[in-house]
């Protein structure tokens, strides 16, 4: 007899961590390809924007965080820097070795935002995307990231956001509301992972808000620019050397 099969695990906006992690768990296999009709391939591009906004160098050792099944961490490793992929969904990083284990120079370890199993100063870059959205103590994870991070390293968070421009952002709103949990259902493995996906979306603060979090954190030069007319935003700061100034939050 086949086993009954699984009911669909919907975290809230309450984040409890293991309910958030027990949703992506189901959601594992076909996370990617879910991604890739959603955003209608736009996440290659998003990707492949915090790569070169990371900047990898050969050497270097770097975090990427919510690393999910290790699509950019793999794209970061291309470098020839040493990428630890980090998540605290277990299916997601088994997901993760069973398609980018072989690759030499990238590590997968579990590991929850708020209480990161590293030193102090490890990293020479640190990087978190679409992850920072699902952490029950977001200012927690960033001042987490800054405590790993060595003296004058960098940080990248790649996030969903807030449109500026009121008809986009209406045309996106509906988009959420309307496309985005049929196109889930139909492609996805847990239709209901997905409406909290646009709820979580709904609710978290928009590009300056985020980055007045990354400056209260300690980060310096602190910076955001918007892709895809605002749909996600590359925030960016500095880790200082020593006794310095905040650096200014620019769109």
């Amino acid at each position: 007899m086949s086993a009954a099969p699984k009911e669909p695990n919907r975290a809230d906006l309450g984040k409890d961590p293991a309910s958030v992690a027990g949703m992506f768990d189901q959601v594992a296999a076909r996370y990617d390809l879910t991604n890739v009709a959603m955003t209608f391939g736009n996440d290659a591009l998003w990707r492949a924007a915090t790569t070169r906004t990371v900047a990898p160098r050969p050497g270097e050792r770097i975090l990427d965080l919510a690393a999910g099944t290790g699509s950019s961490s793999a794209s970061l490793a291309r470098s020839g820097a040493e990428v630890v992929a980090a998540d605290f969904s277990p299916g997601m990083l088994a997901e993760g070795r069973r398609r980018h284990g072989d690759i030499r120079n990238l590590t997968f370890v579990q590991a929850d935002a708020t209480d990161l199993p590293f030193d102090d100063d490890e990293f020479d870059a640190v990087t978190m995307s679409y992850g920072l959205r699902n952490v029950d103590r977001p200012k927690k994870a960033i001042a987490e990231l800054f405590r790993v991070t060595k003296p004058g390293g960098r940080l990248v968070i790649n996030e969903f956001s807030t449109p500026p421009g009121r008809l986009f952002g209406k045309l996106y709103r509906f988009y959420g509301d309307n496309v985005l949990p049929r196109v889930a259902r139909l492609v996805g493995s847990n239709g209901e992972a997905y409406d909290y996906l646009n709820e979580s979306i709904r609710h978290w603060p928009d590009q300056a808000t985020l980055a007045t979090w990354i400056r209260e954190a300690g980060w310096v030069d602190v910076r955001y620019r918007n892709l895809s007319f605002g749909i996600v935003a590359l925030h960016r700061g500095v880790k200082p050397t020593g006794e310095a100034a905040p650096g200014d939050v620019s769109a």
